[in-house]
Order: C-alpha cells, then structure tokens, then sequence
C-alpha cells in the first residue's frame, strides 16, 4: 500500500501538514512608528509565518526589527539576541550582530532612506512557555540610491516565556510609510 494511502487510512481522513493559516493582514492605512499583532493563536501553532510586502519607512538612520509580547508585556529591555548577514549592490557585506539589544534586528537603514522592504520570517516555540522563541528570516531592501540588499538571519528571546504578540519595531519613532504584513500559523495536524 501506497505511503499516501496508509497514512489516509490511519488519520481517518487527509492529513493537510504544512498548510499555511491566515491569522491577520494589516495594511497601511495611516502612519505609525510600530505595527502590532496581539491575537496570534499562539496555542493552536508551534511555527508562525510572516510575509512583509513594501514595508516603508519615513526617513533614513532606522533600525528596523521585532519584539514580542509575554503574556501581554512588550519585551522592550536590551535581552534579545541576533546574526545576521547581508549584501550590498554597492559592493558592501558585513555580518551585523548582538547579544543584547533591544530588538531582533531584521536590517538598519544607515544613512539612506528606504524605497521598500520585502521580507518574509518564521517565527518557532511562540506558545511554548518551556522554550526561547526564535526566529529565522531573509528579506531584501531597495534604498532610495537605486542601492540593493538581500540579509538573512536569525534572532531568538533568550527566555523561557509564552509569546502572544509580535510587534514590527521602528527604534527611531519614524513614521512607516507602506507597509503590507500577512501572520499565518501553520497547521501540524
């Protein structure tokens, strides 16, 4: 008998593992320094994805990253930690990192400003009060200089806790100028 087969008869039905959950879309609508999702059903998924469409930002020198919300609290102290590594169109690479700052950092905009911002993250453990929640992600940025940059990394919140909110952080208070950001969960039985 067939893998496919065996496991239809076993689960009684077709199992759908992998399958993505839309759990919120937000669009921009008005300016705004952060952008929350507070409902993530953190209890249903063990692994959340996140797709970040033309992210914008308002003006250069931002560093743009996450935080998350322990049961309702925003972890805003210096306790996350990050890799990440990028290349440039101009010619530049480097590997920013930390072992305590105040956001997982998905890119820094230096002295340029940001003509967008595509990305996609996965986020691992949220719901889990025994594990650090951790992150892995690629994105790639446009400046305004026609300049290109692709990074990718991983962060994590170095602290057994329940997550139930992520926020999309802008350390500089500018205003996001664009943005579409779809939260799925995905389905493991």
């Amino acid at each position: 008998m067939p893998l496919g087969a065996a496991r239809f008869g076993l689960l009684g039905g077709v199992a759908d593992l992998g399958k993505l959950e839309l759990i919120d879309t937000q669009t921009y609508t008005s300016g705004v320094p952060d952008i929350d999702f507070t409902s993530i059903n953190e209890s249903t998924y063990n692994v959340h994805f996140m797709t970040i469409s033309n992210l914008q930002c308002s003006a250069a020198s931002q560093s743009i990253g996450i935080q998350f919300y322990e049961s309702g609290v925003l972890e805003t102290a210096s306790v996350y930690q990050f890799a990440n590594q990028y290349v440039s169109s101009a010619g530049g690479f480097g590997e920013p990192k930390s072992t305590g700052y105040p956001q997982i950092r998905l890119f820094s905009t230096g002295s340029q400003a940001i003509n967008g911002i595509n990305a996609y993250i996965y986020f691992y453990n949220l719901g889990d009060s025994s594990k650090y929640s951790f992150t892995t992600m690629e994105h790639f940025m446009e400046a305004n200089t026609n300049v290109f940059s692709a990074y990718f990394g991983s962060g994590v919140l170095p602290q057994a806790s329940t997550v139930d909110g992520i926020r999309i952080d802008n350390d500089a208070a500018n205003n996001f100028t664009s943005f579409d950001i779809s939260l799925y969960g995905i389905a493991e039985s």
